[in-house]
């Protein structure tokens, strides 16, 4: 008998003997996805994305990388379960397992295990890889599958699986980005922790109604957890099976022991991240560690150099294998951060690893910020007098005052965390030479919040450091802040403590920086005729030690002065010396202050024509130097003219850009500039 048949067949020519073949049947369909998961939330781009490759390209490979516990398998599983019709030759699932004790699966291990699922004999599965691969993309070649890599560590362990139809699709989950398989052509996603909505809907999807009854506590817990899923589970699964526990009773537990805390039987937020740990090389562990005292939120190569004690050149390659292991983010060009509790974890191994070793770190950081911003500081006054001791025969590497302006902007956070974490060191020479340093950026951006917050300790450990000097700087520093936010009994406090200190120490430097801070307060408080002498006194000191720029600082402010008491040709001579001379010096923002308080005289005058002129020269000067607290000065003096010609559109414009400045960098003046732009609405 010859041909094929299907079914029993009965062999009946000459009947001796009756002989009965089974034929092999049909081959099995695999669906070996694990169940989908009950409380999946959110992901809404990630699926998007994944529904949109699958209607557009054959076969596609997807990588959904993320950091352990972020919900990678649940986002791949729940997308195909949703997808299963897609693939009626079925679902191939493997865990891939990077972490076994006895290292990863290999290839042909998991081919044997594909190849039986699809109905091939466990006998005639071929030995080898090659084989094994050829058999499997013959066993698939016209049939339409769904393959889940779960937990690959390497794009090699994953290439000698793929199918071959085009009617297949697979789905890699790892804790690496994998970014080899591009060169198959690989879309990638990257899965990132929740939002606070989401985190709030997946609590409230395990807890019920008590987290719209405690919003606050569920709002604190959504932050504790960071938005990292499995965290949020834990937390979730623990409410869920004690009903009478309050959401606030779980915050306090939380805040206790954070990580400690994220555990429910078998399952261990910190265990979940060991498991990335422990693979890395000791030098790249090591690098972990470290860059989690960082005290910001943000860091450079360079920061994390520091806290590694290492070059740069060495420690950068390490950071882009953490960035691959999803250890770190990547969020700028050379710029990383830290998940939150990922950042936690790395503090606790530090902390267990050495506690020297950490404070080292931490030191290092902190003088690095140091030091970088006292070459900002450099760069934007050249020539101020100070008296911290880094400044001694040191040469600015910024090139342009442009280049120091973005870097203080850039770091203004991670700068003011540098302080505070000097102070909890106890490192009080460090802590007061921070204070030194900004002032050169406070003047050009003034942020406040930032400003009281380093000198309230700045100013005290300069007295328990002894160094009178930094103490009586620093205190005439406040004097000058106070001033301009109108505060002047504050005012008045510290610039009469400084100008006592200096006085007492036989510190000229000193006292006429005191004096022209007091000049200021009371100019601000309408003691006009002892304003001027205060200022004429401090520059008349400048004028025997220097240096020339504070000299024209003073004669603009004494021009300023006789301004207000109404000698306005005596002001304008001042103001114009001042503004030559400031120009003489390459300070484009002090010619440009000058010019805007001439501006204003001749404005008074009935000169609006030269005033106009002034101003916008002054403008120019300001917006090329990226000064915008001045700016917003100069587009109030500006407006306060248009308005006075009976330009009310431009007046108008001007006060609203004004205000925005102001408002950006907390100043209270906008409020003030809103009240006249109230005041000229239609």
């Amino acid at each position: 008998m010859s041909g094929t048949a299907h079914g029993p067949v009965v062999q009946a020519d000459s009947v001796g003997d009756v002989h009965f073949h089974a034929s092999r049947g049909e081959p099995p369909i695999p669906y070996q996805l694990p169940p989908a998961p009950r409380l999946f939330t959110s992901r809404h781009r990630e699926l998007a994305a994944l529904d949109g490759w699958l209607a557009t390209e054959e076969a596609p490979v997807v990588v959904v990388s993320g950091p352990g516990g972020v919900g990678k398998t649940s986002l791949a599983s729940r997308w195909l379960h949703a997808n299963r019709s897609r693939f009626p030759d079925g679902q191939l699932y493997v865990d891939l397992a990077a972490h076994p004790a006895d290292g990863p699966a290999t290839p042909e291990a998991v081919l044997e295990w594909f190849l039986v699922a699809l109905g091939v004999p466990a006998a005639e599965v071929p030995p080898g890889l090659a084989r094994r691969q050829a058999a499997f993309r013959s066993a698939t070649a016209d049939r339409a599958v769904a393959l889940m890599l779960d937990n690959a560590v390497s794009a090699a362990q994953v290439r000698p699986l793929l199918p071959t139809s085009a009617r297949s699709a697979v789905v890699v989950t790892s804790r690496w980005r994998l970014g080899g398989l591009a060169v198959d052509g690989a879309r990638f996603v990257e899965v990132e922790s929740f939002d606070e909505s989401a985190s709030l809907e997946l609590l409230a999807r395990a807890v019920g109604p008590r987290v719209a009854s405690e919003p606050d506590a569920a709002r604190e817990l959504a932050r504790l957890c960071a938005g990292l899923p499995i965290a949020l589970s834990v937390i979730g699964a623990r409410l869920s099976t004690r009903p009478q526990r309050s959401l606030s009773k779980e915050v306090g537990s939380l805040r206790a022991e954070r990580l400690a805390a994220l555990t429910l039987g078998e399952v261990s937020v910190e265990a979940v991240l060991d498991l990335s740990y422990s693979d890395l090389p000791p030098d790249h562990a090591r690098v972990y560690r470290l860059c989690a005292v960082h005290p910001g939120a943000f860091f450079g190569v360079e920061a994390a150099a520091a806290a590694a004690g290492e070059p740069a050149p060495l420690v950068e390659p390490v950071l882009e294998h953490l960035v691959e292991k999803n250890l770190l983010t990547e969020v700028g060009d050379e710029r990383f951060r830290f998940h939150d509790l990922l950042k936690l974890h790395a503090r606790h191994h530090a902390d267990r690893a050495s506690p020297a070793e950490r404070d080292a770190a931490l030191r290092r950081v902190v003088e690095w910020y140091l030091d970088r911003l006292v070459d900002a500081d450099l760069a934007l006054r050249p020539t101020r007098h100070r008296v911290g001791p880094r400044y001694r025969d040191r040469r600015s590497p910024f090139r342009e005052r442009q280049d120091a302006l973005a870097w203080l902007e850039r770091e203004r956070s991670n700068l003011r965390e540098a302080c505070r974490a000097a102070a909890a060191l106890d490192l009080d020479d460090v802590v007061w030479q921070f204070c030194e340093a900004m002032w050169g950026f406070f003047l050009h951006a003034r942020h406040y919040d930032d400003w009281f917050a380093v000198h309230e300790l700045g100013v005290p450990a300069a007295v328990r450091s002894g160094h009178r000097a930094a103490e009586a700087k620093l205190r005439a520093q406040l004097a000058y802040t106070y001033g301009v936010l109108r505060r002047f009994p504050e005012a008045e406090r510290e610039g009469a403590r400084a100008l006592d200190i200096a006085e007492v120490d036989g510190d000229r430097q000193g006292v006429a920086v005191a004096l022209t801070e007091l000049g200021g307060v009371a100019q601000g408080t309408g003691d006009l005729e002892r304003a001027l002498d205060h200022l004429t006194r401090a520059r008349e000191i400048r004028r025997h030690i220097g240096p020339p720029r504070a000299e024209a600082l003073c004669t603009r402010r004494v021009g300023e002065v006789l301004a207000q008491l109404g000698r306005d040709d005596e002001a304008l001579a001042e103001l114009h010396a001042a503004a030559e001379a400031m120009g003489r010096f390459g300070d484009h923002t002090g010619r440009a202050r000058c010019l805007m308080s001439a501006g204003a005289v001749e404005a008074r005058r009935g000169e609006v024509a030269v005033a106009e002129a002034r101003l916008s020269t002054a403008l120019d000067l300001l917006r090329r130097a990226g000064s915008p607290h001045y700016e917003a000065e100069a587009l109030v003096l500006s407006g306060e003219v248009a308005e006075a010609r009976g330009d009310l559109p431009a007046a108008r414009e001007r006060y609203a850009e004004a205000r925005r400045l102001f408002a950006h960098v907390g100043n209270p003046r906008a409020a003030a500039i809103g009240a006249e732009l109230a005041r000229l609405d239609p």
